[in-house]
């Protein structure tokens, strides 16, 4: 992924005048589970329609001029391995922050489906 070029991308779009703001997340492999169990790969499998509908779902948000999402391509990656990529630009930190965390969890909970391989 390449969140350097997602965020110039997002200063080049024809609004960008109008955003004051520009956040970022970009997800990679964890070495523990959440519930602290250690993670050895975990394997993905992203809907990108559905990827899709949340970046339009998202762009129809107040204050918010575009979003950009890239994601792994499905399948098996390794800890450290990125995961997800996502940039959402917008015109206050009250409206791009909460729009940014919006989306990565309705990707987390509609767009993509993991399952963690743990060592022994």
């Amino acid at each position: 992924m390449d969140l350097a070029g997602m965020i110039q991308r997002m200063k080049e779009h024809p609004l960008y005048p109008d955003m004051g703001m520009i956040a970022s997340h970009l997800g990679v492999v964890r070495a523990t589970s959440v519930s602290g169990e250690r993670v050895n790969a975990i394997e993905i499998d992203f809907n990108q329609e559905e990827i899709e509908k949340i970046a339009n779902e998202t762009k129809r948000m107040a204050g918010i001029v575009d979003v950009l999402i890239e994601t792994a391509a499905s399948g098996r990656l390794a800890v450290g391995d990125d995961i997800m990529a996502v940039v959402v630009g917008g015109d206050t930190r009250e409206h791009v922050f909460p729009a940014l965390i919006d989306t990565v969890d309705r990707i987390k909970k509609r767009g993509a489906k993991k399952r963690e391989f743990f060592a022994i």
